[in-house]
């Protein structure tokens, strides 16, 4: 069962729409006092689904997926050029 993910608990939204993210959780993703989450729904059309990323590790994701697309524009433009 290790594809499927961790459920840690349940947390309670408080009267601000605060939650406190289980210390397990914290310690896992290595969220410390001060550090930005992104928060997003999803996956598309399920939007009951809360997940918080790391902003830090969100940004890299972002780096990473620019590097691809540059490298399939380049791809596509030497295919269109090569015909």
């Amino acid at each position: 069962m290790k594809d499927f993910p961790k459920i840690f608990g349940i947390v309670t939204v408080g009267e601000r729409g605060q939650v406190v993210i289980p210390s397990e959780v914290r310690k896992s993703m290595q969220i410390k006092t001060g550090d930005k989450l992104i928060v997003f729904s999803g996956p598309p059309g399920e939007r009951k689904i809360v997940s918080l990323i790391p902003a830090d590790d969100f940004s890299q994701f972002l780096g990473k997926v620019e590097q691809n697309i540059s490298a399939i524009k380049k791809s596509f433009s030497k295919k269109i050029e090569g015909k």
